[in-house]
């Protein structure tokens, strides 16, 4: 059975006219851009509003999007940065109610309640730059090279960011929460949620933030 058209098959058909074809894009990829928004703004209206502005963002640029990366990866990038440019704006507001964002299953309703408000109260305690590389890397699965991308940054950057952020989650989050990472370990002398098997940021990257 057919999977459908592949993104750069909408954005094609969207360019070649068909009504319908950017509203199919967004629909594919809607959910993750949400919890992206609102993972970086910590805030459902901010993120909604972000959300709304990196998608007007995309229709208006879209005939400029020369392709050097996935569709996805546009997109994702599109909608962090207008999430930056809100909480710059806004001066990082308090996160508000965290209805519709996920956490890991196996535990009640009031343990899932606690644990929305804790990972996303910690993430507020992060630098914009430091939470975006985290969301992407740590919680999206984004490789670093995909999330150096979407950021439009050197690799070596989004390592040290994530290295650091992962130091300060540490002392804020209980050591085993699994929407972060899963467990706490000594590098270098400080303790850093551990990453996964594969995680190229186990290894501290020095000098940039």
């Amino acid at each position: 059975m057919s999977a459908g058209p592949s993104d750069a098959g909408l954005l094609d058909a969207h360019l070649a006219g068909d009504p319908d074809a950017f509203g199919e894009l967004v629909r594919r990829h809607r959910d993750v851009l949400w919890a992206v928004a609102l993972r970086t703004t910590g805030n459902p209206s901010d993120a909604e509003d972000a959300l709304q502005e990196a998608l007007v963002s995309a229709l208006r640029s879209v005939e400029r999007f020369e392709r050097r990366s996935a569709v996805r990866t546009w997109l994702y990038r599109i909608v962090v940065n207008a999430s930056l440019d809100r909480l710059r704006r806004n001066a990082a507001r308090p996160a508000g109610s965290l209805e519709g964002h996920d956490v890991p299953t196996g535990v009640d309703e009031a343990d899932r309640t606690t644990t929305r408000m804790d990972v996303m109260s910690a993430l507020q305690t992060l630098s914009p730059g430091q939470r975006a590389a985290v969301v992407l890397v740590h919680i999206e699965g984004m490789s670093v090279a995909e999330a150096a991308d979407v950021l439009e940054l050197p690799e070596g950057t989004v390592k040290s960011r994530c290295s650091r952020a992962r130091a300060q989650l540490a002392v804020v989050l209980a050591p085993g929460n699994p929407t972060v990472d899963v467990h706490v370990e000594e590098v270098d002398g400080t303790s850093v949620p551990a990453a996964r098997a594969d995680d190229p940021t186990t290894r501290r990257a020095g000098g940039n933030r």
